[in-house]
């Protein structure tokens, strides 16, 4: 080699070094944790504490609570602060709530519904809508007694496919979820679909497969990394044309209203926002168009269809692993309401112990671990930590719904929890499936009518097991939400 053919490899060495380091300082400079910022792992440059994620979905939460307390910090594109304590949880979303309000701006929510609709969207906009669907929603019944014959009307619907199956293994997941999805379907569209509706089936298929893969590792790269991730191929993709496929079918919803659209007999949501576009319509900023019409209606379809419905998969499946428990529910049942007349929401307060597995199910299903991220509008101080304006947090409701400190046996299964000395029904202030604060889940009340009537009715109808010789699971299939693997259960007429 030449004098001066080493000399250019030197110089090139040294720039390629100087280039390294001066990368890595900036990366360095620009994420240094603010002053007095929660703990957290040391983070490597560009990829963050993406390291850490070694089962393909989370990063080790408990882990990091243990080192760290129960406040800390991670970086995954960007700053997130995890709450893991219920005293943190209610300081920061119950008194302080208006500081985190706001909803983090997540690329792959800009990309699929350019954070529109009642989930996402933001300040001003967001405000609006939510008062305008827990008005509309109100109207239509929710929370009152009108809306408890639908219920129970749907309760029967979904016995009658379960008797069908005349005691054989069957898997519950798509019928329950088809029943729970008429309701809030009835409320949004005007309508219900069969349970041999196989477009309809296909539909919720798409729906379940899309939230799933929506907490894998690749949709947490994509809000990352989203100029790399918008180029390459990979499970991202198929999230994408899943939710278009969802989204064509609400357009279709919307332009059928339109065309027999009657202003003085709003029949469901629907015809309602079309209403409001009208009287709102110098008010831009306020969200009533069309395409927030879409997405609107497609956050109450899946809120109000996934969730519930996945609650009762788990509460059947607890039932199987509890039969004592499950016969206690029934002997209430019997007592209470007997075997002539459906279920009510009035039975409920005479109803204590099934009152509580229905909590414990909620409480041990845990369908939203990490809860719904929120962002920081202002510097705000949590705990002992200053926790600065954009930051993304997460109050995890694992941590606050399996919390020694909250619950005498966290993790088994123990009606007990929501009990008194007396047997009377105890509430508990860790008990936080729907949230808390100003983005408290608008659905609860609803959720709460169909989780008491469906599971009530199916446990006066049915006594459940598992197919002969197969031993079910508890094991869990994580995604945004959190279910049970699929399984199969027998429905026995009682």
């Amino acid at each position: 080699m030449s004098v001066a053919s080493l000399l250019e490899w030197v110089d090139a060495r040294f720039c390629f070094i100087f280039l390294a380091v001066f990368l890595s300082l900036s990366y360095i400079v620009k994420h240094k944790k603010p002053k007095n910022y929660p703990p957290g792992p040391w983070s490597l440059p560009l990829i963050g504490d993406f390291h850490h994620i070694d089962n393909g979905n989370l990063p080790p939460w408990k882990k990091f609570a243990e080192q760290y307390g129960d406040i800390f910090s991670i970086y995954l594109g960007r700053r997130i602060v995890v709450l893991n304590s219920l005293k943190l949880f209610k300081e920061a979303f119950v008194q302080q709530g208006e500081n985190f309000a706001d909803r983090p701006v997540l690329p792959f929510f800009v990309d699929l519904v350019q954070n529109n609709g009642l989930i996402v969207s933001n300040g001003y906009l967001w405000k609006q809508q939510r008062r305008f669907a827990l008005m509309t929603l109100k109207n239509f019944g929710v929370g009152k007694k009108s809306l408890e014959s639908s219920i129970q009307v749907e309760s029967k619907y979904l016995n009658e496919v379960m008797a069908n199956e005349q005691g054989q293994p069957f898997d519950p997941q798509f019928i329950v979820n088809n029943a729970v999805s008429n309701i809030i379907c009835c409320l949004v569209f005007g309508d219900r679909f069969e349970y041999t509706d196989n477009y309809f089936q296909h539909l919720l298929q798409l729906v379940n497969e899309a939230l799933y893969l929506e907490g894998n590792f690749w949709a947490q790269m994509y809000n990352a990394f989203p100029w790399i991730m918008r180029r390459l191929p990979g499970p991202h993709k198929t999230i994408f044309s899943h939710w278009k496929k969802v989204i064509a079918f609400v357009r279709v919803k919307i332009e059928e209203h339109k065309e027999d659209w009657d202003p003085s007999a709003p029949r469901d949501y629907i015809d309602c926002f079309l209403s409001e576009m009208e009287k709102m319509k110098h008010d831009k900023e306020a969200g009533f168009n069309e395409e927030n019409l879409c997405f609107s209606t497609l956050d109450l379809f899946v809120a109000g269809s996934e969730t519930t419905s996945t609650t009762l998969t788990w509460g059947l499946l607890y039932m199987i692993k509890n039969p004592k428990i499950q016969e206690k529910v029934q002997a209430e049942i019997d007592k209470v309401i007997g075997q002539s007349r459906p279920p009510s929401v009035a039975d409920r307060a005479n109803m204590p112990y099934t009152d509580a597995v229905i909590h414990e199910t909620q409480r041990m299903g845990n369908i939203l671990p990490l809860n719904l991220p929120r962002m920081a509008t202002k510097d705000t101080k949590v705990g002992e930590y200053i926790i600065p304006k954009g930051t993304m947090v997460i109050g995890a409701l694992n941590s606050v719904l399996s919390d020694r400190r909250e619950w005498e046996t966290p993790y088994t299964f123990n009606p007990g929890h929501f009990l008194d000395a007396e047997g009377k029904f105890r509430r508990r202030d860790a008990f936080t499936p729907f949230s808390a604060g100003k983005r408290v889940c608008l659905g609860e009340q609803l959720a709460r009518m169909e989780l008491f009537i469906f599971f009530t009715s199916l446990l006066q109808r049915f006594t459940f097991t598992a197919p002969p010789g197969v031993e079910l699971s508890l094991e869990y299939r994580l995604g945004a939400t959190h279910g049970p693997k699929p399984y199969k259960l027998c429905a026995k007429p009682r």
